[in-house]
């Protein structure tokens, strides 16, 4: 917490030019960090399975989020509890399918189909024509990404539309806790929740069966990679940065996950899938640089969106992955 003090005080004694720049950086650095950090799990995949790769992280997450956010579970009243479950079983489910999505068809495509996600609120909660029109773009984005035929991989691409579907709804729901606890109090609570009654026991048993202790190594790895490191670093980024220009840096995530499926994965890049991934990318900043859009409506904003995410209050368009 003093930390957290110490930054905010540091941020507003910057020249605006520098705060702006540092605030780049380090949402770049974090998108960058969660995005190699997905990666380098998946390199435990075949050792741990998807699940106890998901568990690892989700425990790290847990510890990374209440070391930095002060919650009591004797203040929460009984709706905010159930909206704390709720966002804390959305949050497994986007998790285990993005994980399992990236086991079939690759970091870089998974992601990006991701991204559909947080793009349909957007549109959704908009009434701009670009914005629909970006929709349009992006959706056939998507089509040229995944190029549709019988040696497609359906399931993978299921599990990745589902995984936007999850990020959609926790953008909701993340909303929605915020509205009843500042902070990341509600990020914090839904970690802790989902790590005590879902993650725990899967890697008790993931330990049980004795993986090589590299497979558990590059999953803590992926853990602070892709938790413990981002939070902070977002969170000090939003205090530089209007919330519109953080969410259009986030736009980066699937370039950063192509980037690292190809040097960390070995996954090859064909040229529909450059081209449709970055109709998708495109189509995610538009949205967000664009002025006259609603506030809270990004579609670049990771799932903890909204005022929950906002390290300092007030209305917020990303936060940090869970």
């Amino acid at each position: 917490m003093a930390a957290a003090l110490d930054d905010a005080a540091a941020a507003s004694a910057e020249h605006p030019r520098d705060r702006r720049a540092s605030g780049t950086a380090l949402a770049l650095g974090a998108s960058a960090s969660g995005q190699t950090g997905a990666a380098v799990g998946a390199l435990a995949f075949a050792d741990l399975g998807v699940p106890g790769v998901v568990a690892v992280r989700q425990v790290v997450a847990a510890l990374a989020l209440n070391t930095v956010v002060r919650w009591s579970p004797r203040s929460l009243d009984r709706r905010t509890w159930v909206l704390v479950a709720s966002l804390a079983a959305v949050m497994g489910l986007m998790n285990l399918t993005i994980y399992l999505a990236v086991d079939r068809i690759g970091l870089g495509l998974a992601v990006t189909v991701e991204f559909l996600g947080p793009l349909a609120v957007a549109v959704g909660t908009s009434r701009r024509v670009v914005d629909v029109l970006a929709a349009v773009a992006a959706a056939v984005g998507v089509l040229v990404l995944v190029a549709p035929g019988p040696s497609s991989d359906v399931a993978g691409i299921l599990l990745a539309l589902a995984a936007a579907a999850a990020w959609a709804t926790y953008i909701l729901l993340s909303r929605a806790l915020g509205a009843r606890l500042p902070g990341l109090q509600g990020a914090a609570a839904a970690a802790t929740v989902l790590a005590v009654a879902w993650a725990l026991p899967v890697l008790v048993v993931v330990l049980l069966a004795r993986p090589p202790w590299q497979a558990l190594a590059l999953a803590a790895v992926c853990g602070v990679m892709s938790s413990a490191l981002p939070y902070p670093a977002d969170m000090a980024a939003l205090r530089r940065l209007p919330a519109s220009t953080y969410s259009t840096l986030l736009s980066v995530n699937p370039v950063w996950a192509f980037l690292a499926g190809v040097v960390l994965l070995g996954e090859r890049v064909s040229a529909h899938e450059v081209v449709g991934g970055a109709l998708v990318v495109l189509a995610n900043a538009v949205i967000t640089a664009l002025p006259g859009r609603r506030p809270g409506t990004s579609p670049a904003g990771a799932p903890l969106a909204g005022p929950s995410a906002r390290p300092s209050g007030g209305d917020d368009d990303g936060g940090a992955r869970a």
